[in-house]
């Protein structure tokens, strides 16, 4: 008899068996707090760019551990049903924290239980515990709760995070949701001993629940700043005041010409390669100053960089801890301004020439008192004067139309029925006079007919391309004006048999201020660089495109307009 009854009160089932199960599962727990303290501790590290050990605590690992909570619940208050519910501030509800034991997925799923409701809302408003038999009668509970989960009764206790002091005195709790425990198994009716039981389970889930939830977010917030990182242009180097390298990007590998790879605990020496880069590092960590500057790298493109070090200083900002050095790519800033320098000193020459030359014929002809010059001489002279006053005009002409679309405020059209055939004869005739090496031909296909466009806007596009092709064939010879029609379109090609434009250039030539000016022949020429990209813009005004289609280095090349015959319906499919 006395052994039947030492074996009862030492089975599973026994209070003292409990006891040792719920000591066992708190052990457990504790453990499990030790090791996301201790995480956690190395996450805050990382926050200054330290190395962060693989994630231990992942979200399923978490539904893993409370499917395991929630069953050791049940089986030691021996309850059917256990779920957890979690306060979402936003929408001011508590829902469930899957998994749920002994509920569907769906049933989980519908419950969306106020701050002010029922049982739930009470024990998460009050804090306090309760406890309740008779589920269908008690007034606390929400009737359609416990038909949709066949509640008989239940516990439902608070799930508050304590947090402490190293001296373990309680300094803070707050609650995050709550916990039910319901349908006691054989019918029986829950007890103070269960309620005891549940809550300092749910406290210790509670622990669970919330150190988890902080280390995901951290190792989340962590991985969005990783990938960043790793996606932003601009190049990102971390070295700490050992010399190791804690974090190098794709871009600042792209800058050093390194393969892909992590490069973080190497050290710096081994990595980055001797030069500005290297240098400026260094001395910011022996000089502990912050410093701006601008590094060149790479020998073939010799890319320019704006390079930023900012010091990284431990809490006392007492030493440096490491150097963040950040290098923007100005490569593109530096060439326009230098080719801005140089279209601001070609255009004072091309402004100063025929101004230079209208001047001296003017004077010529204001000294000649004694009628030294016949007539003919005298209209020569003003043939040259009148001529140099046209170059002035389309060249400001240009300058303007550049001003407008640089200032954003685009190209007005004023179109009109204008007749091709007509207009190239006329910037072929127009041309003619300014060369004798050359013969300027207009060909016009038959059957042409007029299309809508602004007249003197077409004349532009076409004085520049002409002129270009005058320009670019300094030894003379054919330049051909060529439409054609195309059905809804028509096209213009612009050919001459001159230098040719080399195959690095191609790419570049529309850019503003881009001239081919890197050899011997092509910088003889000079010209201000805006001619390309203003035919570019011209030609998009009338929603149509230019490109260049062929060109041969000592043969020519030829340049071509695609215009649509009714730019009004194909700028408005374009959407401008």
């Amino acid at each position: 008899m006395s052994d039947t009854v030492s074996d009862q009160k030492d089975g599973p089932d026994s209070p003292r068996g409990l006891r040792r199960e719920l000591e066992h599962y708190r052990l457990v727990v504790e453990e499990m707090r030790r090791r996301i303290r201790a995480l956690e501790d190395e996450l805050e590290a990382a926050s200054t760019m330290a190395e962060v050990p693989s994630v231990v605590v992942t979200r399923p690992e978490l539904r893993n551990t409370l499917g395991r909570l929630v069953k050791k619940v049940a089986m030691i208050i021996q309850a059917e049903k256990v779920l957890l519910l979690l306060h979402q501030p936003e929408a001011g509800v508590l829902t469930v924290l899957p998994p749920a034991l002994g509920i569907t997925e769906e049933q989980a799923d519908s419950l969306n239980i106020g701050v002010a409701d029922g049982v739930s809302g009470a024990v998460f408003t009050d804090r306090k515990s309760i406890i309740y038999n008779d589920a269908l009668n008690d007034p606390r509970t929400l009737k359609e709760i416990v038909s949709l989960l066949a509640v008989r009764n239940g516990i439902c206790v608070p799930l508050v995070i304590k947090q402490r002091d190293e001296e373990e005195r309680l300094v803070d709790e707050r609650v995050i949701g709550v916990m039910h425990v319901l349908n006691k198994r054989f019918d029986e009716d829950f007890t103070n001993e269960d309620l005891r039981l549940a809550e300092m389970l749910a406290e210790q889930g509670a622990a669970v629940i919330s150190n988890a939830q902080l280390y995901i977010q951290l190792t989340e917030e962590k991985e969005e700043l990783q990938e960043a990182f790793e996606s932003i242009h601009v190049g990102v180097i971390v070295v700490n005041r050992s010399g190791v390298v804690r974090l190098l990007n794709p871009a600042a590998a792209e800058m050093l010409d390194l393969p892909d790879g992590d490069y973080s605990g190497q050290e710096m020496g081994s990595v980055i390669p001797p030069g500005e880069a290297r240098d400026l590092l260094q001395t910011t960590l022996e000089a502990a100053e912050e410093r701006t500057t601008e590094i060149t790298m790479g020998e073939e493109d010799g890319r320019v960089y704006q390079a930023q070090t900012t010091l990284m200083v431990d809490e006392d900002a007492s030493e440096v801890e490491s150097v963040v050095a950040i290098f923007n790519d100005i490569t593109e800033i530096r060439r326009v301004e230098r080719m801005k320098t140089a279209f601001v000193s070609t255009v004072s020459h091309e402004l100063r020439t025929p101004l230079t030359s209208i001047k001296g014929f003017i004077s010529t002809l204001l000294e000649d008192d004694e009628g030294m010059y016949d007539e003919e001489t005298r209209r020569e002279f003003l043939i040259i004067i009148n001529e140099e006053c046209d170059r002035l005009t389309r060249l400001i002409s240009d300058l303007l139309n550049i001003s407008k679309i640089e200032s954003g405020r685009g190209l007005e059209l004023q179109l009109s029925d204008v007749d091709l055939e007509v207009l190239i004869n006329r910037v072929a005739a127009n041309h003619q006079p300014y060369t004798k090496k050359h013969e300027i031909i207009a060909i016009a296909s038959d059957g042409l007919e007029p299309i809508r466009a602004d007249a003197d806007k077409l004349t532009q596009i076409l004085d520049n391309l002409v002129g270009n092709a005058i320009k670019y064939s300094p030894n003379g010879g054919r330049v051909e004006i060529v439409a054609r029609d195309e059905g809804d379109s028509v096209r213009i090609d612009v050919t001459d048999q001159g230098l040719g434009i080399p195959e690095r250039h191609r790419n570049r030539i529309f850019q503003r201020f881009h001239q081919v000016d890197d050899d011997v022949d092509h910088k003889s020429i000079g010209g201000t660089g805006i001619g390309l990209y203003l035919v570019q813009h011209l030609a998009h005004a009338h929603g149509g495109r230019v490109w260049l289609d062929r060109s041969v280095v000592g043969e020519g090349s030829t340049f071509s307009v695609r215009l649509p015959k009714h730019p009004e319906g194909a700028l408005e499919h374009r959407g401008v």
